[in-house]
């Protein structure tokens, strides 16, 4: 009789163990992180359009959250200067994907003339989000690759936030794709302001 006691205790030890080991692996839903967000171009997104969407070898780019940039659904103007003409502005010469932010601020920061392309977008608060800014040569090269989808460009010049010299700054043709990099500060050309996600 003992020996048959023995024998059924020691599976139901076995059991119980297991079933320890097994409910302090499982999660509860609530812990799990939520799915990533996975959004297209042409999205209505957080504000505006998402517009470019970031690719391997982009500044910011990760494999596992999805990242890019959203432009406000419209212009912002169609006639602004850059600004500041002959002062050349410390730091605002990025011209990758990622500095165009950067640009703003210390181009806010080094002009204080009102009405220009880098404050328009950096005083802009739309839908909410106040951290809106003039994009720089490369981030308006990739608006103009998804212009059709983010719609509402028009085939003229777009500022960018890079600055070239004291005197010139990078402008984009919206209607044949090409960067200029000579261009005067005092020129008027279209803006518009994107932001990242």
């Amino acid at each position: 009789m003992k020996k048959k006691n023995k024998i059924w205790i020691y599976p139901l030890i076995l059991m119980g163990f297991v079933t320890i080991i097994t409910s302090s692996c499982k999660k509860d839903k609530d812990d799990l992180p939520p799915p990533p967000v996975l959004v297209t171009i042409g999205q209505i997104y957080q504000g505006g359009v998402v517009a470019y969407i970031l690719r391997p070898g982009d500044n910011g780019y990760d494999v596992n959250v999805q990242h890019g940039l959203i432009a406000a659904s419209s212009d912002l103007s169609t006639s602004a200067k850059w600004g500041c003409d002959g002062t050349a502005l410390s730091g605002a010469d990025g011209t990758a994907i990622g500095t165009g932010n950067k640009n703003t601020i210390d181009i806010m920061k080094g002009c204080s003339e009102s009405g220009i392309a880098a404050r328009l977008c950096g005083d802009l608060v739309l839908a909410g989000y106040s951290d809106w800014y003039l994009p720089s040569i490369y981030e308006l090269a990739r608006l103009y690759e998804n212009r059709v989808a983010v719609g509402g460009f028009i085939n003229t010049l777009y500022w960018s936030s890079t600055e070239n010299s004291a005197t010139d700054a990078f402008s984009f043709s919206f209607s044949n794709g090409y960067a200029i990099n000579f261009t005067n500060k005092t020129n008027t050309y279209s803006v518009r302001a994107v932001r990242a996600f």
